[in-house]
């Protein structure tokens, strides 16, 4: 559409806009999920070593002022060789190794006892996870500071953490296309009632300027009311346009056939050939501006109607006849028959019956016009596959010049007719009636005669 330079698409602004929140959101969600995750599966491990060093320090009793251990099996085998992690304990009485393993050394201090305290080391190549529980055993008088120590490696947290990565990964993949999908969904949705409103406008036809009437966002109602102030000045500017025209076609086509009148009666009455000269170029004037007037008004009203196409069921076949009936008279004055050929078969259409008899009217009034005294006019009526048509042909002066397409344009006339008078919207005017109609004018030289002369053939889809 001319001045009309669309930049992007608000749909696909805001489907960008709420998918990259998505994909934040998506991002934040795996972080959240997985840090969780991966911290719920380390609170585990140190639940179960905290408890597998309980269990361990909960056996150990004193007999002959030494500390002793019957080390529980299930104290160890609580944590599990489902991912074959290594786990190592050790029991410090006072700092000497009463059993396991010698070098493990905790590097964190413990300052409550019986509080586990967990730390995360290398020992022996492998990275660890240990808790410390101190206990004080024995009587009050005699008691030993006992530290049980249990450690496991972490390749089981690390399996777990990748696990829950891809676990992670997977559900802010699903949350984002979800989310994508959402987004798409709303901003169809919120722009829906921008749509609707579109709709109804453009499903109008060119004659429907009533106010638009829907229900809409408030974030619509300013557009909707402008656009239906903007209809209501076009609909009074049209009806001030209407009148104008109708008003100045009988303000002037009346006053110039009087004035012609009047002077064909005062060129009978007078004897003097110079005077009878004069008034005949005065008449010829009066001549051609009446029907530049004429054709200008028509030409104009075309143009009006065809923004308001009024069509209904007619009878081109009828319509055609009319119009020849009608002009009849005027080709009897030049001794020219108006030979009509009908092929048959059903001629109705849907148009604007005032525009079509206008069309006719100029075709066959062009061809009287341009003719010669005692010829001939051919009206054909027939149709093809996918068309009605009609055919003016006539054996008069033929169109002059190489492309007779200029001969549709505003105000051209061919080269071998400047001695009639004519204002070069005939033709103008009967194109544009065929076009508001869905249909094409063709115009070529009539080759059926000797003399030659023009044929004008208007071209309408069958209904």
């Amino acid at each position: 559409m001319t001045g009309l330079l669309p930049k992007g698409s608000m749909q696909r602004r805001l489907v960008i806009q709420l998918s990259l929140i998505a994909l934040l959101l998506s991002l934040v969600l795996f972080l959240i999920v997985r840090g969780m995750a991966e911290r719920a599966a380390a609170d585990t491990q140190d639940n179960i070593l905290a408890a597998s060093a309980t269990s361990i320090a909960d056996a150990l009793f004193v007999e002959g002022g030494q500390v002793r251990l019957e080390l529980p099996y299930s104290a160890l085998s609580m944590l599990g060789t489902i991912s074959e992690d290594r786990v190592f304990y050790s029991v410090l009485v006072d700092g000497e190794t009463l059993t396991g393993y010698d070098d493990l050394v905790v590097k964190a201090a413990l300052a409550v006892p019986n509080q586990p305290e967990f730390s995360t080391f290398e020992y022996r190549g492998e990275q660890v996870r240990a808790v410390v529980v101190t206990r004080l055993v024995g009587s009050q008088s005699q008691q030993a500071l006992v530290r049980t120590v249990v450690a496991q490696t972490r390749l089981g947290l690390v399996q777990i953490s990748s696990r829950i990565t891809l676990w992670a990964v997977a559900i802010g993949i699903v949350f984002f296309f979800v989310a994508a999908g959402l987004s798409l969904w709303a901003a169809h949705s919120a722009l829906a009632p921008l749509n609707r409103v579109a709709g109804s406008v453009t499903r109008r036809g060119p004659s429907d300027l009533r106010a638009v009437q829907t229900q809409a966002p408030a974030e619509l109602v300013p557009l909707i009311t402008a656009l239906n102030s903007l209809i209501a000045r076009l609909k009074s500017s049209l009806t001030r346009s209407e009148d104008f025209i109708v008003e100045a076609a009988h303000r002037v086509r009346t006053p110039l056939a009087t004035v012609r009148t009047q002077a064909e009666v005062i060129h009978r009455g007078l004897e003097k050939s110079k005077n009878k000269t004069a008034l005949r170029e005065m008449i010829r004037a009066i001549d051609e501006s009446s029907r530049s007037a004429g054709q200008l008004l028509d030409h104009a009203m075309v143009n009006f109607r065809a923004d308001q196409l009024q069509t209904e069921a007619l009878d081109l076949r009828k319509l055609t006849a009319e119009t020849v009936e009608r002009l009849s008279p005027t080709a009897e004055l030049k001794d020219i028959s108006i030979i009509m050929q009908d092929q048959g078969g059903d001629f109705g259409f849907d148009g604007d019956p005032i525009m079509l008899q206008n069309a006719l009217r100029n075709i066959l009034d062009n061809a009287i016009k341009y003719s010669f005294s005692e010829s001939d006019i051919t009206v054909a009526l027939g149709r093809d596959a996918h068309n009605y048509i009609i055919s003016f042909a006539d054996q008069g002066r033929g169109f002059a010049g190489a492309n007779l397409s200029d001969h549709l344009q505003r105000f051209k006339r061919g080269t071998n007719v400047k001695d009639i008078v004519g204002s070069g919207l005939g033709l103008t005017i009967v194109d544009e009636v065929a076009r508001a109609h869905g249909g094409r004018v063709k115009i070529n030289n009539n080759t059926d005669t000797k003399g030659g002369g023009a044929c004008v053939s208007l071209y309408f889809p069958l209904v």
